[in-house]
């Protein structure tokens, strides 16, 4: 019989989401009439801007003609979008790539899941906790870990605990890592790394010859103009880091898929020999081997995004989320819950309130109010005892939802 890997056996009780689901199907089956609102999976809501319908209109009717179309494309992204990633998330924050170290791919969640390919699985990996749980199953799918403890944590894996004393962003620890991730805006707590403290993991880094996967999701979502968009914004980081963007939350492409992955040319690794080796020739070896390239008419809405209409549009529809972030925060502020986030990030964290455990205010908030968040323990055992809201949702349903916990959830 085939032997099958078994590091997935390791991996606990499913994945979050799905966990969620069955959960939410089991309530609405056995109450049919339940009118739940979903505030949990962070998948946005409002239509595409018309900028990038547009565009994309306009290839889809390109790729109908003889001298339009276009078949396979370059595994990294057509030059039209890598030009203008680099033209309008960068050169204005005065940093300067190479079209060779842009990634155009499918999506920043199959990116930072699959870049652990690329290093040894002994290299040391760290994480904040809670934390995004792909960088923490991947890991575990690789067997870079051992196997799970009662604790909530997998052996040979390095937690840093994100709690309120240290504003939910670690410091870098004394000793050695080989690959940190890094998220900020964070998911789920909705922290931000400031400058200071990016300054501070990059000379962490630099000192220790560890690789930064920086998470840069959410940076479009920042309104803070201290806080910094990419970690390419702090002197050394282009020796350290690779950074994940992502067209999803910012633009609304949950469902056609798009993003990118910055690896610097100046980024380099070991082999066994002791050699050093480009990392960004190993990303690209990979990317070429395992994907054909996200599509042309995705990539030209894409582009669509950095015209002067896309990017007002687009702004239009983010500060809608924030809108819904800032109602979700200040109506639990009024019933005493204590928040994090929703500032910079459209994520709410929240401390459950008489310290439920987060499983538990999960089916308190289900069953009461009929609303849907994601329970903290979820992100990490550093989780355990909060719960994240996403402000990803209508403006009628998001106030709705704050009335019914004001009115229904029994605290």
């Amino acid at each position: 019989m085939t032997k099958i890997n078994s590091n997935y056996q390791k991996l606990q009780a499913g994945y979050l989401f799905p966990e969620i689901g069955r959960r939410v199907k089991a309530f609405q089956q056995e109450n049919p009439q339940a009118d739940i609102i979903r505030l949990g999976i962070g998948d946005v809501v409002l239509p595409l801007a018309p900028a990038i319908i547009s565009a994309m209109k306009d290839a889809v009717e390109e790729m109908g003609t003889l001298q339009g179309f276009h078949g396979y494309g370059p595994e990294q992204g057509y030059d039209f979008l890598i030009n203008a990633i680099i033209q309008n998330d960068y050169a204005p924050r005065g940093v300067q790539l190479k079209n060779n170290e842009v990634f155009v791919s499918d999506g920043s969640k199959c990116d930072s899941g699959n870049i652990q390919e690329i290093f040894d699985t002994t290299c040391k990996v760290a994480v904040t906790d809670p934390v995004y749980p792909v960088y923490v199953d991947t890991n575990v799918m690789a067997g870079r870990t051992g196997a799970y403890l009662t604790s909530g944590h997998y052996e040979g894996m390095v937690y840093l605990p994100a709690n309120k004393e240290n504003q939910f962003s670690p410091p870098p620890p004394q000793e050695k890592l080989d690959i940190v991730y890094l998220c900020s805006p964070n998911n789920p707590t909705g922290a931000t790394l400031s400058r200071e403290a990016l300054k501070a993991w990059v000379d962490y880094a630099r000192q220790n010859e560890c690789i930064i996967l920086f998470d840069a999701a959410y940076e479009a979502f920042i309104s803070d103009p201290e806080i910094p968009h990419s970690i390419y914004e702090i002197e050394g980081a282009k020796e350290v880091a690779i950074e994940f963007r992502s067209f999803s939350k910012t633009a609304g492409f949950t469902g056609l898929r798009c993003a990118y992955t910055v690896v610097p040319e100046n980024l380099k690794g070991k082999n066994n020999s002791g050699e050093s080796v480009s990392i960004n020739a190993l990303w690209n070896r990979r990317h070429c081997t395992k994907f054909n390239g996200v599509s042309y008419p995705v990539q030209k809405a894409a582009e669509a995004c950095y015209s002067p209409e896309g990017q007002a549009q687009i702004q239009e529809n983010i500060q809608y989320y924030m809108n819904n972030a800032k109602t979700i925060r200040e109506g639990l502020q009024k019933l005493g819950i204590e928040v994090f986030g929703g500032d910079n990030a459209p994520y709410i964290w929240l401390k459950t309130p008489q310290n439920a455990k987060s499983w538990d205010f999960f089916d308190q908030l289900l069953t009461q109010a009929h609303i849907v968040g994601t329970p903290g323990s979820g992100f990490g055992p550093s989780g355990e005892g909060y719960f994240r809201l996403s402000a990803f949702g209508l403006k009628e349903k998001v106030n709705e939802a704050i009335e019914r916990i004001q009115k229904k959830l029994q605290l």
